[in-house]
């Protein structure tokens, strides 16, 4: 419920886009910017499995030569990876908020 509401938020506030450009080039940089959001998402040992299959299907759209999906694609496991670190960082303090006192 929690990630559908923030991709919800994310899609209205236009960081992730249905309209994605279609070139080789563009794909290869939305690719490397999520993919870069991912790693770090690793680091903070958050790293959600949606990320991970929304990548490879990005790669897969790619290696078809469709580059406005795969683009499309990797624009959204960048909002993915960049949830899952805003996730990470946010409740790194709050279960404090949580303990019975």
């Amino acid at each position: 419920m929690r990630k559908s509401a923030l991709m919800l938020a994310l899609v209205a506030t236009g960081t992730v886009s249905a309209l994605a450009a279609g070139s080789e080039d563009d794909f290869k940089a939305a690719y490397a910017a999520a993919d870069a959001a991912n790693k770090e998402a690793g680091k903070l040992r958050n790293q959600w499995t949606t990320t991970a299959n929304t990548l490879a299907a990005a790669k897969k759209a790619a290696d078809a030569g469709d580059f406005d999906k795969a683009t499309a694609s990797a624009k959204e496991a960048e909002a993915l990876a960049k949830a899952s670190i805003f996730q990470a960082t946010s409740e790194k303090t709050r279960w404090k908020d949580m303990e019975i006192r």
